[in-house]
């Protein structure tokens, strides 16, 4: 009943369905939530997925023709979900901290770009400020893993991968498209979340990854902004 409340007096709240279509300068682009950190996103005839976990199923989704790989960690880097996906020509992109483990990836270092099926692909830090496992260490060490911006047909979707507000998230520019994590203890709560965004402003934001978090936090967080909240199927 709140998540209808915040619709009904924001109007910038939308409850997804299993996808939504975007149009852009060179077609649709399919966006479905499949599961916690994983995306599915079909473009100009391909299947890009990030971050793809065995915990979903996949039985009636394509085979991906892009697999992007954020962090190490058993939620984004499964090889049983890349295997229940991939082809013989899937690429799949991912940091070195995954590569030693998905031995056949194309490496992405922050701050580094490549070129797939036409679409801009630019790997973004992603890392904790002050949450960790004990005093002197991180959940997610800066320059082990990536979020990644891709450009399909002029839009600039964003994904944060397992990440606090850092400022590399808070300096981006002209984001589309953002989807968000938030999850304690290993990332951010939603109220944090809500900053991060409000600092890069992108059009649409998605909250994802954010087993137990109150999303309308988020959401009311970003009321005013001027930035469309959209709620997918995750869980």
């Amino acid at each position: 009943m709140r998540i209808l409340l915040l619709l009904l007096l924001c109007g910038s709240f939308l409850v997804g369905g299993a996808a939504d279509t975007i149009p852009t300068m060179a077609g649709e682009l399919v966006v479905t939530p499949v599961r916690h950190g994983t995306v599915l996103l079909q473009f100009a005839g391909k299947s890009w997925y990030v971050d793809p976990w065995s915990q979903a199923d996949f039985s009636s989704l394509p085979k991906a023709d892009v697999i992007l790989i954020t962090d190490i960690h058993g939620d984004h880097m499964d090889p049983k979900a890349i295997e229940a996906i991939r082809k013989d020509d899937t690429l799949i992109v991912a940091p070195a901290a995954v590569a030693k483990t998905v031995t056949d990836s194309k490496v992405l270092a922050n701050g580094e770009k490549t070129l797939a099926h036409g679409v801009s692909i630019e790997a973004i830090p992603m890392y904790n400020l002050t949450r960790g496992p004990e005093p002197g260490k991180l959940f997610h060490d800066k320059g082990r893993g990536n979020g990644y911006v891709l450009t399909m047909g002029g839009k600039r979707i964003y994904f944060s991968g397992d990440t606090e507000g850092v400022p590399e998230m808070k300096a981006l520019q002209n984001i589309d498209i953002a989807f968000v994590c938030m999850n304690l203890p290993y990332t951010m709560p939603p109220d944090e979340a809500a900053e991060a965004v409000k600092a890069f402003k992108p059009k649409v934001v998605y909250p994802y990854h954010y087993r137990g978090s109150d999303l309308n936090v988020f959401a009311a967080g970003l009321e005013g902004q001027g930035i469309e909240v959209r709620m997918g199927e995750w869980y």
